[in-house]
């Protein structure tokens, strides 16, 4: 007889059958019940015992995690499916966290995955979280279908008849519709829409592990009636039994192979989002067609700290193989590096493989200076996927010293390692103040961060208390500038003024980054100029700096390409720390109109170039009707209709703004704005002005000028704490 196949040796044999790979996410609100799914899901694959099942959160490793019931990372897992005897499916799954604070694992794990199951609690619906993971997910081209959760709490907690239930649940289907229709790629929105009767839609309860479709209704005779009278009188048996003719791994893993694509199909749509090559070279056609003999083209989406391997890159190969002791380019970072061992998971468990075909997503080993992000290939000159961006910034600060002085460089080492893991996570390391600041999402992201040094890294800290995070941008165009150098030799003339929201928004949808420019692709040129740019000025564009730009407007300068490099560095320089406050700047054009230059190179070299165009924009900045921006959060209150009139006055007094307030039933949803240097005490006194029954959530965040009567004051508390004598 013989002998039965290992988990490890069905992964290895399925990695080859690209028809019969699944790249899946599980993304929601926090506490909607997806690493409980996950468990499910697990347990249905043969890797975690049933009873165990939505009570281990096995992909939840971490000890902070399992303390505080809540992802804050994301977790990938190989398991294997058979649909029916003989049919075996390779699913790829990633476990996000839904945490708004841990954003950037989503956003990282969107990159790798084709297709995710969006799971809903039954009576909180649409949340910000589910929103904004949605959002991204439909932007880079990742089909949905939808799980709707804790169906137990309408019979039990709402009290609903199964009238009532069936219509709250279209009006969840409907709200989740229309998202779809707002955000999807406009070929996808019919298409991606989800219906009970296509089976792109499911109900459960994760905890109890049972979930019924239309397809799964009709093949066990069990319908909504079924699922009511057991709960109605809390038959423990009955639910029970539930969950062994229809477990949630059976209905959603049926689902995910009838309807989310195989790497081969969404690699053909997916690929012109997240790859900006010429797509008829050999390079795109291999992207395209996920072809396992095309050059490797590699997109690492996470580095995981490993305490046997050290940092585990994380990554979904698109074209290529990728074999163990392999030498590879960084693209990005310009470097050669070998990979030395290649794993698939079993959870939180690693399992080393010698090689791994286009379509499969894998953790590599021994790559130095590898952050996520970065793009892998076996060509130096290949064009790197796009940037994986996280839609909010960090808002929030700490300053973190060492108790023991011996412990710094320890300090600075994990502060390192732990921005390459998390690419929200800001660290600035002043080696002349000694200073160590963390800036984050929020105080739990920070909080977070704060547990990981002390635990993981066993290094005794002490913190500040947050302090938020400005911007520094102008109101106006301001007065033309003159910049000399030192030696009095050369002279630059320019002038700023602010960048419309227009022109901000074109730069992010269309991918900008910070750096040089050598030329605009088609897309970028005719966004800036749909957005108001003349085409001369854009073709223009030297450098960008976050949402900032520098545009060479001369004319006729014989030497301007020689110092062009010089200028742009002056350039960053000012806008990572502004004249105001040594904040970065927000939302600034520089345009340089003219210079006159020694003939003479050794006359016009980074010494005399650097500091005069470097003063000429911090003059030109303080003309141009100089303000400070302060991060606003746009949050979701939860709460009975009751306590309404403690809540308004609340966020009144807090400088916050009401933008609608939403009945349903005797409770109410409140959207509003909240400025994040008054949202400090905010949880703890909305529990206290609504009993402990309001509830509040993130759904973005964008900047906004300090008031003019608040100005001076917050401008002199960051020049205090920073040392800066006043303006």
């Amino acid at each position: 007889m013989p002998e039965k196949e290992s988990l490890t040796e069905k992964v290895v044999r399925l990695m080859t059958q690209q028809r019969r790979i699944r790249n899946i996410g599980v993304i929601a609100h926090v506490d909607h019940g997806k690493t409980t799914t996950c468990d499910s899901l697990l347990a249905g694959c043969g890797m975690l015992s049933e009873e165990k099942a939505g009570k281990q959160l096995y992909l939840d490793s971490e000890k902070v995690e399992q303390e505080r019931q809540m992802t804050v990372k994301s977790s990938n897992v190989n398991m294997v499916y058979e649909l029916k005897e003989g049919d075996e499916y390779l699913i790829n799954l990633i476990d996000t966290p839904g945490h708004v604070d841990f954003g950037g694992h989503v956003t990282r794990a969107v990159r790798a995955i084709d297709g995710a199951i969006v799971v809903m609690d039954s009576v909180e619906g649409v949340m910000p979280q589910t929103e904004m993971v949605l959002k991204q997910a439909l932007k880079d081209k990742v089909k949905p279908i939808l799980y709707i959760n804790k169906i137990d709490r309408l019979i039990t907690e709402l009290r609903q008849t199964p009238d009532q239930m069936q219509k709250h649940l279209i009006k969840l289907i409907l709200q989740i519709n229309s998202f779809i229709k707002d955000l999807a790629p406009a070929e996808m929105r019919e298409k991606w829409q989800v219906n009970v009767q296509d089976n792109t839609v499911a109900f459960g309860a994760s905890r109890e592990n049972w979930a019924l479709s239309f397809k799964r209704m009709k093949e066990t005779g069990l319908s909504f009636k079924d699922i009511y009278d057991a709960y109605t009188a809390n038959d423990k048996e009955k639910i029970k039994e539930l969950s062994k003719k229809t477990p949630v791994h059976k209905v959603l893993l049926d689902m995910v192979i009838e309807h989310l694509p195989s790497p081969l199909d969404a690699q053909r749509y997916r690929i012109p989002i997240i790859w900006h090559g010429d797509m008829e070279s050999e390079v795109g056609k291999g992207l395209v067609n996920c072809d396992v003999n095309g050059q490797l083209m590699l997109s690492v989406t996470n580095i995981e700290i490993d305490p046997q391997a050290g940092e585990v890159a994380v990554g979904r190969i698109f074209s290529g193989k990728v074999n163990k002791g392999q030498d590879v380019f960084l693209v990005n970072n310009k470097q050669v590096n070998k990979i030395q061992n290649i794993y698939i998971w079993k959870g939180p468990q690693k399992f080393q493989v010698d090689t791994a075909n286009a379509g499969n997503q894998i953790g590599m080993a021994g790559l130095k200076n590898i952050v996520a992000g970065e793009t892998l290939s076996s060509s130096q000159d290949a064009t790197p996927f796009e940037p994986v961006r996280h839609i909010l910034q960090p808002v929030m600060v700490k300053a973190i010293e060492t108790k023991n002085p011996k412990d710094l460089p320890k300090l600075v080492q994990a502060l390192h390692e732990l921005s390459v893991y998390d690419i929200t996570l800001k660290v600035s390391i002043n080696h002349e103040t000694g200073e160590n600041l963390i800036a984050g999402l929020g105080t739990l992201h920070l909080e977070i961060v704060e547990d990981k040094l002390r635990r993981t890294y066993g290094i005794d800290i002490v913190s500040s208390q947050p302090i938020v995070v400005y911007k520094e941008s102008i109101s106006t165009r301001g007065a033309v500038v003159e910049g000399k150098s030192p030696n009095k030799h050369n002279r630059f003339y320019l002038y700023v003024e602010p960048i419309s929201q227009e022109v901000s928004t074109a730069m992010e949808e269309t991918g900008m980054q910070t750096g040089k420019i050598k030329s605009l692709t088609p897309e970028q040129l005719n966004a800036l100029m749909a957005a108001g740019m003349s085409r001369d000025e854009a073709k223009r564009i030297a450098a960008v700096y976050g949402n900032n730009i520098f545009i060479d407007g001369t004319k006729g300068v014989i030497h301007i390409g020689e110092i062009m490099e010089m200028c742009i560095e002056a350039f960053n320089d000012v806008m990572k720390t502004g004249p105001q406050a040594k904040e970065e700047v927000w939302g600034v054009k520089a345009v340089l109109t003219d210079t006159i230059l020694h003939e003479d190179a050794i006359h016009r070299g980074p010494a005399q170039v650097i500091p005069a165009v470097r003063d000429a924009i911090k003059d030109a900045f303080m003309t141009a009707g100089p303000v400070l921006l302060e991060p606003i959060q746009l949050i979701r209150i939860d709460m009975p209709m009751a306590f309404l009139s403690n809540v308004s006055p609340l966020i009144q007094s807090k400088r916050g703004m009401i933008n609608d307030v939403k009945e349903d039933g005797d409770k109410v949803v409140i959207l509003a704005d909240l400025p994040v240097a008054s949202s400090f005490d905010f949880t703890n006194e909305l529990r206290s002005g609504t009993e402990g029954r309001g509830s509040w959530s993130l759904s973005g965040e964008k900047f906004r000028k300090v008031p003019k009567d608040l100005y001076p004051g917050v401008l002199k508390q960051i020049r205090e704490r920073k040392g800066l004598p006043p303006l």
